[in-house]
């Protein structure tokens, strides 16, 4: 059990990695493909990152729902710990970043954080089953330059920017569950299309 929390640290680390790249250029797009860094380091150390694995619950492989809310506790560990380290370098680029974000309303997150699931999940599930980058390197740039939420990426922005108040947390909140709602009906529409075999 220990081993899937420090195995979502990792993963909150290397998204994090990826979001201080995204805060340190000027330029959203070279940010946006230099963020892939992240998840391709995730998908090749198979590091547990809440984002990649919850839209495999379908499977029922037995321990999955503890093993990605272990993950996702470590994911949290991950973020904070790398947006605190960076506070007094990136803190100035994630406040701006962070205002904008709580600027948005709770509808408008959840939609984005479900486009970005689906995003997610499509890069994940083709390095899983098609052992390539491709969805990664078209598939993350995409969602950031879309605007969409990414929820452990957003742990670290609001840890990076020093902001820890409750409509911070409830932002994260909708985006996990933003997260989760696109990955798993993706799921769901590749395997009622005969796209996907299993459960």
């Amino acid at each position: 059990m220990l081993n899937q929390v420090f195995s979502g640290i990792l993963a909150g680390l290397l998204i994090s990695i990826g979001g201080a790249v995204f805060l340190s250029v000027g330029d959203k797009t070279v940010g946006a493909v230099g963020f892939t860094i992240g998840l391709i380091s995730v998908c090749y150390y198979g590091a547990n990152l809440f984002t990649g694995r919850v839209g495999y619950l379908f499977e029922k492989k037995k321990g999955a729902v503890p093993e990605l809310f272990l993950g996702l506790l470590g994911n949290l560990i991950g973020s904070v710990l790398a947006g605190l380290a960076l506070l007094s370098v990136k803190g100035e680029a994630a406040r701006a970043v962070c205002e904008a974000k709580l600027a948005l309303s709770g509808g408008s997150v959840f939609v984005r954080a479900v486009f970005c699931g689906m995003l997610v999940y499509i890069a994940v599930n083709l390095f899983r089953d098609k052992k390539t980058v491709l969805g990664i390197v078209i598939g993350i740039p995409v969602f950031i330059l879309s605007g969409f939420e990414h929820s452990v990426a957003d742990m670290f922005y609001f840890a990076a920017a020093g902001e820890f108040s409750a409509k911070a947390l409830l932002f994260i909140v909708i985006v996990l569950a933003g997260n989760a709602a696109g990955a798993l009906l993706f799921d769901r529409i590749l395997f009622y299309a005969g796209l996907k075999k299993g459960a």
